[in-house]
């Protein structure tokens, strides 16, 4: 935003060189970008935050070094001698949209005359960056710079029967913008039309159709607030930008648009002449009392920035930001915040602007600054051993939106989509579900990375998951969700690492289970030697094969994929053990490998059931090798392959023993589950 030192000087004493005004607008948030010494003005190039669009104008920026300084802030006088005319029947505004159009003001401005507008407005404005048009468009830019408030001047006699209506684009139509751009304009852009069509794309541009020119003898004077997300979108979508979209793009005062409307009126009256309508068209469809009131503690201000400032002087810097503060009662100053200050909502934000004009200069420093160090809590330390003992099984993290679409959740979950969590966010109506299950993230994920050619995929997510509870509340607790496109054993080794790894005597079994989103499903249990609160055998998650059916309706062109979730907040509620070493094995040990035959519905669980039940002390170790199906096996069997390590700690154990054992466990696996030992 570039000032003109002189521009400014019409609403605040200047009495700072312009290398001293650039220091002061700098140290008080307004970093200089450029300044330029003329011959007979300086003009500084300041840097204005999106959250200060107040400040996109002369008269902002004055506010701001009248607050700085303590000097009055002048501001123009409006003054003009009415034409005595109906206005009503002469203009009209009809706003279709009004939630992309808060306000619209019109005006009428008859027997101007177009011609050249003064030097010292010309000179004001080149000094800018602004080139000189005529009289009537130079005194709205001039009105635009001075306020901040983008005004527009259509030729009167161009707009049909008077009338201005506010509203969306329809297919297929165009304008031809002032500086001879054809726009093909859309249905989600808002325009100005009269009943004929498009004269304007709102807070834009305006048409070249109904621009003033040398032939223009009466004006239709614009003053509008238009929604600024919808304003830049336009202004991006059609190329065109303009210091109007800048300044709507980030909002205007919507209460100050009657004041900038006669601020206008005024100056296009001093430089071109004619007379001004009275009374004004005002489209105002939601006018409400906005006082916002914010309050701050005096105490809170020492404490925040360090400093004893005078309870004077914060009053002097409140009242010079136009807050209107009220005497403090209970340690409280009552605020009450302008319209044009919109990034003003709480008690840091007042303390903020205390800081700011006060002078950041004037907070002391120390040499030396005290760092209390907190220890690592339980959650960070069995996060962190978490996600070490999955990158060492050959898992790589992920993290993604806590949100999820309908038709994902339907997929994994088999609640009805108004049973889940959910946010009004009118801008992610397709992902505005909080996620009950982390597992469809990992199957987009999944999706994504085989669709890129990529294979052997081993993912997890650590994050909070959300439940709606019978009562209409919510539960929410963090869960801890892997998947792989790989053999299921994968995924059960990397689930007992992680609770062996925080509880190594902890026992793990996968029991069969029906889980909505698996073809083969099972319940992860844990039986804690010191208890999961107090219960064992506690259900931790659920593990299995995705169902291909959600495969294919995710576009995940995969053989197998396996997921397991569990809740991570039991894992915080295992209790640590303390780990004791145990001298190497003196003796050597005896492993046996057997190929079992058995029926195709047999379990793990069971074979594991009757061998720890008949094998001897001497068994020190029950490994699963693999299944293989297909000849010579016959059809409804399969071969299990099983590891016996047996190993004596009082001496060496003889082959002749260990055959014995082998017997009788393959007797007991013949006779319960009509295994049969297959031939090599």
């Amino acid at each position: 935003m570039k000032i003109s030192i002189n521009w400014l000087k019409d609403y605040v004493p200047i009495t700072e060189s312009p290398q001293e005004l650039a220091a002061l607008l700098c140290s008080i948030g307004f970093n200089t970008e450029s300044l330029e010494i003329l011959p007979d003005d300086a003009v500084i190039d300041v840097e204005v935050t999106s959250n200060r669009p107040d400040c996109l104008s002369h008269i902002g920026i004055a506010r701001e070094i009248a607050a700085a300084t303590g000097r009055l802030l002048t501001l123009p006088k409006i003054k003009f001698e009415p034409l005595k005319k109906d206005i009503s029947q002469l203009a009209a505004v009809e706003i279709a949209e009004p939630t992309l159009c808060g306000r619209y003001t019109a005006r009428v401005i008859e027997g101007v005359k177009i011609g050249a507008s003064p030097s010292w407005m010309t000179k004001r404005l080149e000094a800018i960056g602004l080139r000189s048009i005529n009289n009537v468009v130079d005194a709205t830019n001039y009105a635009m710079m001075e306020t901040g408030q983008p005004p527009h001047a259509f030729d009167y006699n161009k707009i049909r029967d008077g009338k201005i209506i506010v509203r969306l684009a329809k297919q297929n139509e165009k304008i031809v913008s002032i500086d001879g751009s054809n726009c093909q304009l859309q249905p989600d852009m808002l325009i100005i039309a009269d009943p004929t069509g498009p004269v304007a794309v709102a807070g834009v541009m305006g048409g070249l159709d109904t621009e003033v020119s040398m032939s223009t003898t009466n004006i239709l004077l614009e003053e509008a607030s238009f929604n600024p997300v919808i304003t830049r979108k336009t202004s991006r979508a059609l190329n065109l930008p303009s210091e109007a979209a800048y300044r709507l793009g980030r909002g205007v005062d919507i209460e100050q648009i009657d004041w900038a409307s006669q601020r206008t009126a005024q100056l296009i009256v001093q430089v071109a002449g004619g007379k001004i309508v009275e009374g004004l068209i005002d489209a105002y469809p939601a006018k409400v009392e906005n006082i916002r009131m914010v309050s701050m503690r005096l105490s809170r201000v020492k404490k925040l920035i360090g400093i004893e400032i005078p309870q004077q002087a914060i009053f002097e810097i409140l009242r010079g930001l136009a807050f209107s503060p009220q005497k403090p009662e209970n340690d409280k100053i009552l605020c009450t915040i302008p319209a044009w200050r919109p990034d003003i909502t709480r008690e840091i934000d007042l303390i903020e602007e205390v800081a700011r004009i006060h002078g950041y200069d004037k907070i002391g420093l120390t040499q030396k600054i005290n760092i209390e160090v907190a220890p690592v809590d339980r959650r960070q330390q069995i996060t962190a051993k978490t996600g070490s003992c999955l990158n060492s099984c050959g898992f790589y993290e992920t993290i993604t939106p806590g949100f999820s679409t309908e038709s994902i959740a339907k997929l994994i979950s088999p609640n009805a989509a108004d049973t889940h969590l959910a946010v009004l966010d009118e801008n992610s109506k397709n992902s505005n579900m909080l996620r009950s299950t982390l597992i469809g993230s990992l199957l987009e994920i999944l999706s994504r990375n085989i669709n890129a050619g990529t294979r052997g995929i081993n993912i997890y997510e650590l994050a909070n998951v959300f439940q709606k509870t019978p009562d209409g509340k919510h539960a929410e607790h963090s869960s801890l969700a892997i998947l792989c496109d790989c053999d299921f054993r994968v995924i059960r080794g990397a689930i007992e690492s992680v609770i062996k790894n925080i509880a190594p005597s902890a026992d793990i079994s996968f029991n069969p289970a029906d889980v909505f989103w698996a073809k083969t499903g099972a319940q992860i249990l844990v039986n804690a030697v010191n208890g999961v609160n107090g219960v064992n055998g506690t259900l931790f998650g659920t593990a299995g094969v995705l169902k291909d059916s959600i495969l294919t309706t995710l576009d995940i062109k995969a053989p197998l994929v396996c997921a397991a979730e569990i809740n991570f907040d039991m894992l915080l509620d295992l209790q640590p053990e303390q780990i004791k070493a145990k001298p190497l094995p003196k003796f050597p040990s005896i492993v046996r490998d057997l190929s079992l035959i058995t029926d195709e519905q047999i379990q793990w669980s069971k074979i594991e059931e009757i061998v720890s039940s008949k094998a001897p002390a001497e068994l020190e170790d029950l490994k699963f090798i693999g299944i293989y199906r297909g000849k010579p096996i016959p059809a409804g069997k399969k071969s299990v392959t099983i590891s016996l390590c047996f190993r004596d700690e009082d001496g060496t154990l003889k082959h002749e023993t260990v055959d014995t054992w082998q017997k009788d466990i393959v007797s007991a696996l013949s006779s319960n589950i009509g295994a049969e030992l297959r031939a090599s």
